[in-house]
């Protein structure tokens, strides 16, 4: 789940002017002393806004330090993302460490990846070796009880600290706050991310994953705990993905994991795109051409790619590869010579890469993205008349 910068307007209220005040002063900052004033000052007015529901100010802060101080923008995104996905609960006097996590399974498929709610007999095996094989001995874990897809998790700090402070609770048996329910519209993609997400709550300063009960000591790992995860949970995700390929990623804290599953669903993206145009129009991949677009504002923000026949500059299917951020930028290999290079091991090797930088364009009537043809426009993608152009669902 990539962070996507709001538009904001040039003029900040007070509140957001703070924040950029304290973000370039705890940047600036000499000593790991001074450094823990500005956190702390930092800290208190985030939990204020984000208690309050004010994520507009904090996203104003967030664009303006994006376009003066890259380093203040740093901090800010990480002291924001820390507080909405980690706080400190009390229960019985004591004070509990709580930490939102999520387990994603990256999926592909010809059909239709499913989400929804767990069975309880799965739901309790996945909470069992969540407990076996990654978490702390002394933590407590809550798993809301469904697979969700990224459309339904939260868009905004302020909502990601209320599922942690209501899953959070859970973990602890104490009485859960309230909670708004939403609604939310899952996009029908051949690639895409299903996510298991709970709470952990640990006494406070006390390991909560498992490869921090021994520091200095070679074993456990992340490494050795991702197998044995991969190892027991594959079964029960095999059970909720029915029809799917899918690829268990370790879980983790909430956001470093949402980053890491969006960077590993890109080339699944492009293989399912070619088995979908290859399953459902017997093309094969050296019947199609794909072009690579670089499409943005001022900078790439995605790279999109469109598919024809190799004799036609008619679009007939298109995908997305999201940039994000300076965790693209690598000199030696250029992000759209590393989507060619995917495309090639899968078997295209007509490739046009165009020049320069087009725009993020939608179609107005659906709302769905433009793709590019090989004379350089971005167009709509449109399958075949006799071609389903959504995945179907898997009986």
């Amino acid at each position: 789940m990539a962070r996507s910068r709001s538009k904001s307007s040039s003029r900040l209220n007070r509140d957001a002017e703070k924040l950029v005040s304290l973000s370039l002063s705890l940047n600036g900052s000499g000593s790991r002393v001074e450094d823990r004033f500005w956190e702390r000052e930092l800290g208190a007015l985030l939990d204020k806004l984000m208690h309050g529901g004010q994520d507009a100010t904090i996203e104003a802060a967030l664009e303006t330090l994006y376009q003066r101080n890259a380093g203040a923008y740093e901090i800010l995104v990480e002291q924001a993302e820390t507080l909405s996905e980690s706080f400190v609960l009390q229960k019985d006097g004591r004070d509990y460490d709580v930490l939102l996590i999520v387990a994603p399974v990256v999926a592909w498929t010809r059909f239709s990846i499913p989400y929804g709610p767990i069975r309880a007999d799965l739901l309790a095996a996945l909470k069992a070796h969540l407990h076996g094989h990654i978490l702390a001995g002394e933590a407590s874990l809550a798993l809301a009880p469904e697979l969700y897809s990224v459309d339904q998790m939260p868009h905004s700090f302020s909502a990601t600290r209320q599922w942690l402070a209501r899953l959070g609770a859970q973990a602890l048996e104490l009485p859960p706050p309230r909670m708004a329910a939403g609604e939310a519209e899952v996009a029908n993609l051949l690639a895409d991310t299903r996510y298991l997400v709970g709470a952990v709550a640990v006494p406070q300063g006390a390991a909560v994953f498992r490869w921090q009960e021994n520091p200095g000591k070679s074993e456990p790992t992340r490494e050795s705990c991702l197998a044995q995860w991969v190892a027991q949970a594959t079964p029960l995700f095999a059970d909720l993905l029915p029809g799917c390929g899918f690829e268990c990623l370790l879980p983790d804290a909430y956001y470093v994991n949402n980053r890491e599953a969006d960077r590993r669903v890109r080339p699944l993206s492009l293989r399912a795109s070619v088995a979908w145009l290859e399953a459902t129009l017997s093309l094969a991949p050296e019947q199609l051409r794909a072009v690579i677009a670089a499409c943005g504002e001022t900078e790439p923000e995605e790279y999109r790619i469109g598919f024809t026949q190799r004799q036609s500059n008619d679009v007939i299917y298109g995908c997305a590869w999201p940039v994000f951020g300076h965790e693209d930028d690598n000199p030696e290999m250029p992000t759209i010579d590393l989507i060619a290079d995917q495309l090639r091991e899968l078997g295209i090797t007509d490739l046009r890469k165009l020049p320069g930088l087009l725009p993020m364009e939608f179609c107005d009537d659906c709302g769905a993205p433009y793709f590019p043809n090989p004379l350089g426009e971005l167009v709509h993608a449109e399958p075949p008349e006799d071609a389903d152009p959504s995945p179907a669902h898997f009986h």
